[in-house]
């Protein structure tokens, strides 16, 4: 059994990370947090990397369900590999692949909702909130690996870090015979990472798709009903769900659900 929290063994608390030093993991493109490598020095942090070569997550290769790694792709010791999709033979779409990443202008939209804050605040139903729009797990945000005030630089980092949990959930929650392109894609990811992937798994709106109902109108009836904070409609809520529905409806040529590799 390997042990927990120990340095290049894995995070604490089923985080999937690498417990390395934090200018290695910055090194290779990792980000590093707070509280999942309590036994190491000050200096050793859990490190993640949710996105490698195509399609692929940086892991321990002994939890890689496909079996195809790579290496040289992520930090942390040699057995922590980018896990790949795995092959699917034939042409057409990869339903192995990783989730795709959101678009440029999907993550413009999402900071113009969440707007940039330097400092840990309470948001409108009270929940401690930093960045752009990042949901601090601990008091005082302390797992954010950033001194605060952060720069917007920053947050840009951890923002696409936080999304990456709610491109996973679309992806997987959505059935492959439903075709998305890249607007359609990111509205559904900016409202899943306003929700949450547990709210956003068991709505009608996906029920909806998957039953092979046509997505505009879909998005456009069940979009709007997610306004609600702390049992009251939240203006802020409406304006944004509105925009979700008008960037869903915005034409694009390219595909991005089901994931290709």
């Amino acid at each position: 059994m390997v042990a927990r929290a120990a340095l290049n063994g894995p995070c604490s608390a089923g985080t999937p990370g690498v417990c390395i030093t934090t200018s290695s993991c910055s090194s290779s493109g990792g980000t590093s947090f707070t509280g999942f490598c309590p036994n190491d020095p000050v200096n050793v942090k859990c490190c993640t990397k949710p996105k490698c070569g195509n399609g692929g997550t940086c892991q321990f290769a002994n939890t890689c369900g496909s079996g195809n790694t790579a290496t040289g792709l992520c930090p942390g010791p040699a057995d922590f590999k980018c896990c790949l999709p795995g092959k699917t033979p034939g042409p057409g779409p990869n339903t192995n692949c990783g989730p795709s990443p959101v678009s440029g202008a999907t993550v413009s939209m999402i900071k113009g909702f969440e707007a940039f804050v330097a400092k840990p605040y309470l948001d409108p139903v009270g929940l401690e909130t930093v960045g752009y729009g990042h949901l601090c797990r601990r008091p005082g945000c302390t797992e954010v690996p950033f001194q605060f005030p952060m720069t917007e630089a920053q947050a840009s980092t951890l923002l696409q870090s936080d999304l990456a949990p709610a491109q996973s959930c679309i992806s997987a929650d959505i059935v492959d015979t439903v075709t998305l392109n890249e607007n359609q894609y990111g509205a559904l990811v900016s409202w899943a990472f306003n929700v949450g992937c547990g709210n956003s798994r068991g709505s009608g709106l996906i029920s909806r798709l998957n039953a092979g109902q046509d997505p505009n109108t879909v998005a456009s009836e069940e979009l709007p009903k997610w306004r609600k904070g702390g049992g009251q409609v939240l203006p802020g809520l409406v304006t944004r769900r509105n925009r979700e529905v008008a960037f869903f409806n915005t034409p694009s040529s390219v595909t991005a659900h089901p994931p290709t590799c």
